[in-house]
């Protein structure tokens, strides 16, 4: 799927000189920082989920270990 992204000067600059720094296209620098987002925030949610089902099992536990 095609998509536009728009970026401000400032942005657009920053990128530009990212891409020409590690020797990759624009387009290939944005791609890679947007496949990166979704992993970081895949692994947050997988990790909030199994804490919230996780942590009231071990709430007295938690409890009596802040004391």
């Amino acid at each position: 799927m095609a998509m536009t992204l728009r970026l401000d000067d400032q942005e657009s600059e920053a990128l530009r000189r990212r891409a020409e720094l590690e020797g990759r296209s624009m387009q290939e620098v944005a791609r890679q920082a947007v496949r990166d987002y979704i992993e970081r925030n895949s692994k947050r949610e997988l990790l909030d989920r199994v804490l919230d089902q996780e942590l009231p099992r071990y709430a007295e536990a938690l409890e009596r270990l802040g004391q």
